[in-house]
């Protein structure tokens, strides 16, 4: 594609904002650690609320949004969709909880919550497990998504795209710490956004397309607009392995029982990191709401109306021809120079393998995009390739408009990623372990050092992946199993250090048991619930068969952060009998079952808000009218009840 002197001048002056915020912010960020990672704890909600949104807004989202849609219809958005409850759950119970903890970090908080050498070691091994290599691959994913948009859109090969993607961000992040990095999501957010509408309006004005009406009526939507997978087999049975996998795994087990970045049960990660960075317990609250609300009912339409679309100017293959293709590459005399090519393509001889190729890429579907992208290389080939290939149809302005869009949701996810990444290796690593007497320069000098080294490994694995929802997946599988221990680690007193360490080293067993096809007759989602099973049992058997931390920890915990339930009774039984009240006072408490509804009248408006702007668009306004009252209803009683606390208190 050529960009015109008015596409250059639009990229150019995003890129001169967002330097210049960074060099604003630099000075600040200087001061010590406080600044660079919490930027001083005096962040107001709004802006807090923005940056969460733009970070989880990423260069890869949109491209694993159309992935999922062309293969799985709009209901497979469900394998994310479902996290909304997650979300209101860390809204209406933890967001108050992590303020009050006051740590630096979300590791940190294992030294708070845990006592003696098996809490110093957890909070060291998390803080390398999940700021270097689970915060290594998720910037790798996102950084794939540049490396495909950079060779559809403009031939770029993937080592130029990723060096162009990061440089910027890498500058503005090391420069200016969380500051800058909030301050510059707030621009980045708008940017993608108007870039995201932009890139839906072309869409549909494809000829091909015909607009919104040519859209929803074309054949091959029509049956992808569903927002439950309630499909049939040929006999007029209900596809219960699909409904499975795509509605009733990710409602009934994905949400509460998997770890994943954004989306932690019982908050976690770089949102936990916004908490803490919040003036307040009420600032924290109001920006998880907001976060929240925007991430699920206000970003996804434009990205699935492009997906739509895509699958009338990029058809993929009939299931008649993925099936014969299928059966081609497994015959007796083709397979084994199938396995040759795809360890080695060089050596098996050009025509052989131009014809595995062709079949290879017909099995998955992909014959149109590749036909139409014939350069982009067939490992990188996948249906996310359809949304920057939707891009190519851009016009003079808008195209550097929605390339603009697109380096913002890449910033703003990676500088949010380096920063949180350094975070736990300058707090939890070389200030805890390798220098503890370091001061405050010396630490913001080893912060910015671990923000280049983190984007270097993260661009280097991004050059071997392949597939965005293959990443996403095997993402949830590391983390299958470790989500009900990180809800229920502020509520049961008994969980401990051993706990979390054998929920993540099951969870990592059984996700490279999965992956080396050690069951071949499983489906994803039955090897997500054996991954949860496996791993709960195995966390709460060590749970009761080790020792807890000791008294003096689990008071201070609880002094502090008063999380309420039935779960810390003992411990608060057992302070009062030596004359010590911890249990603090009925305006300090959680109160649970308050908090619960509210999670679930927050899910009852956002859902609502979801849906109703879906069915706005398919023109089906009966069902817009009544999710427009569901969410007027769901929002009114939450409101009143957020009310009463605060005149209660």
């Amino acid at each position: 594609m050529k960009l015109t002197a008015l596409d250059w001048s639009v990229i150019a002056a995003f890129f001169v904002v967002t330097l210049g915020i960074g060099a604003v912010a630099a000075r600040r960020a200087g001061r010590g650690v406080g600044e660079f990672f919490l930027s001083g704890r005096r962040m107001p909600w709004w802006l807090l609320g923005f940056s969460m949104v733009a970070t989880t807004f990423s260069t890869d989202t949109p491209n694993l949004v159309t992935d999922i849609v062309r293969q799985n219809g709009v209901a497979g958005n469900w394998a994310w969709w479902a996290f909304l409850l997650t979300g209101m759950l860390t809204v209406f119970v933890y967001a108050r909880l992590w303020r009050r903890s006051g740590v630096t970090t979300d590791v940190e908080f294992y030294e708070l919550r845990y006592s003696g050498k098996p809490a110093a070691f957890l909070r060291g091994f998390r803080a390398l497990y999940l700021g270097v290599f689970f915060n290594v691959c998720i910037m790798a994913t996102v950084s794939l998504a540049a490396i495909k948009i950079g060779g559809v859109m403009f031939g770029f090969s993937p080592a130029t795209s990723i060096v162009l993607a990061s440089t910027v961000t890498v500058l503005f992040s090391a420069a200016g710490g969380l500051t800058a990095v909030v301050l510059t999501d707030f621009v980045l957010f708008l940017a993608a956004m108007a870039g995201a509408v932009c890139a839906a309006a072309v869409a549909l004005r494809h000829p091909a397309v015909g607009g919104l009406e040519g859209l929803l009526n074309h054949a091959t939507v029509a049956e992808k607009l569903s927002f439950v997978p309630l499909s049939f087999t040929r006999d007029g049975q209900v596809d219960w392995d699909t409904l499975t996998h795509l509605f009733i795994m990710p409602l009934a087990v994905q949400w509460w029982s998997v770890w994943y970045p954004g989306a932690e049960p019982g908050g976690g990660g770089y949102i936990a990191q916004r908490m803490l960075a919040a003036k307040d317990e009420r600032h924290a609250i109001a920006a998880t709401f907001f976060f929240n609300a925007a991430h699920y009912a206000l970003r996804p339409w434009p990205w699935i109306l492009v997906a739509l679309a895509s699958l009338i100017v990029f058809p993929p293959d009939t299931a008649e021809e993925r099936v014969g293709a299928r059966q081609a590459l497994t015959g007796r005399t083709i397979a084994p120079l199938v396995e040759l090519w795809r360890r080695d393509p060089a050596s098996v001889d050009p025509a052989t393998a131009a014809q595995i190729q062709k079949l290879v890429l017909q099995e998955r579907g992909l014959t149109a995009i590749h036909a139409a992208f014939p350069a982009v290389p067939v490992d990188k080939t996948g249906h996310d390739l359809a949304y920057p290939a939707m891009l190519t149809f851009l016009p003079a302005g808008a195209l550097g408009l929605v390339v603009a869009s697109l380096a913002a949701a890449y910033m703003s996810t990676i500088s949010t990623h380096l920063n949180w990444g350094s975070s736990y290796i300058v707090n939890d690593v070389w200030r805890r372990f390798v220098r503890p007497g370091a001061n405050e320069r010396e630490l913001v000098w080893v912060a910015r050092g671990a923000t280049v080294i983190l984007m270097v490994m993260a661009g280097g694995l991004a050059l071997a992946l392949q597939n965005a929802l293959a990443a996403f997946q095997i993402l949830l599988q590391i983390g299958a199993g470790t989500g009900l221990l990180f809800i229920l680690r502020w509520f049961w007193w008994r969980i401990n250090p051993y706990s979390e360490l054998t929920a993540m080293g099951v969870s990592f067993a059984v996700a490279v048991y999965f992956q080396v096809d050690a069951a071949p007759g499983l489906a994803g989602w039955q090897e997500l619930l054996i991954g949860v099973g496996v791993t709960t049992m195995a966390w709460v058997a060590v749970t009761l068969m080790t020792p807890p931390s000791d008294g003096r920890t689990l008071r201070s915990f609880h002094r502090l952060t008063q999380p309420g339930g039935p779960g810390w009774r003992r411990v608060i039984e057992e302070a009062r009998r030596e004359g010590e009240d911890i249990a603090g006072d009925a305006e300090g408490k959680a109160n649970l079952p308050r908090s619960i509804v509210c999670m679930l009248l927050g899910c009852a408006a956002v859902y609502s808000a979801l849906f109703g702007a879906g069915f706005g668009l398919y023109g089906r306004w009966s069902e817009a009218v009544v999710c427009a009252a569901v969410v007027a209803v769901s929002a009114t009683a939450l409101f009143s009840l957020l009310g009463s606390r605060r005149r209660a208190a």
